[in-house]
């Protein structure tokens, strides 16, 4: 199994990153907060690594910090999770949120996320409640520099979660209404994601 990545990032979309190490490009699902985190194409980069294995397809998701990676296998412990919906879960709340809503059992906090019902909701709150403890020292997300294809990233990130083009065009709208048009990646996606549910 895979459980670390150290390569040079060749390609990173908010909801993917490619990674070539010893001549081989591996594709890697991660969510929008690593997204927002990971250096520019070209530089090195390491991954934690979680291996999926399904009859049909072996799938990597990978993490910057370590405790990101154990919040998403408790994630994924849960009935009714896979690993698609673990890193939905991830990307429509920062880890410390979610543990946060999580521990102090905010169902209505976590229908919010896209593919999250009522009864997933609660089942995470019943199952990792005394499971997840509060990340220590956890570093604020490192904003990326306003350019126009940030908000092109936003919306594919929505569509990426189930959003409608047409739903996901309007949360953007009204995100950089409310932020102004330099906002950064991170701040935007999560108001169009608020706009949008």
């Amino acid at each position: 199994m895979f459980a670390h990545l150290r390569g040079t990032l060749l390609e990173k979309h908010p909801n993917q990153a490619v990674v070539e190490a010893g001549g081989v490009g591996y594709e890697v699902t991660i969510a929008v907060g690593t997204y927002s985190r990971l250096p520019d194409v070209g530089a090195e980069v390491r991954l934690r690594i979680h291996t999926h294995v399904r009859e049909d397809a072996i799938a990597l998701f990978g993490f910057l910090a370590k405790e990101e990676k154990e919040l998403f296998e408790k994630l994924i412990s849960v009935s009714g999770i896979g690993p698609k919906l673990g890193i939905t879960v991830m990307s429509g709340l920062a880890a410390p949120d979610l543990i946060a809503a999580i521990r102090r059992g905010e169902v209505e906090k976590l229908v919010r996320i896209p593919g999250v019902g009522k009864k997933t909701a609660e089942r995470m709150v019943l199952e990792l409640k005394d499971k997840v403890p509060a990340i220590a020292g956890e570093a604020p997300a490192a904003s990326e520099p306003g350019f126009t294809p940030v908000e092109q990233d936003v919306l594919s990130a929505l569509v990426n979660l189930g959003c409608t083009r047409p739903a996901a065009e309007a949360g953007v709208r009204k995100a950089k209404q409310a932020l102004g048009p330099a906002a950064d990646f991170d701040p935007l996606f999560r108001k169009a994601l608020e706009s949008v549910r």
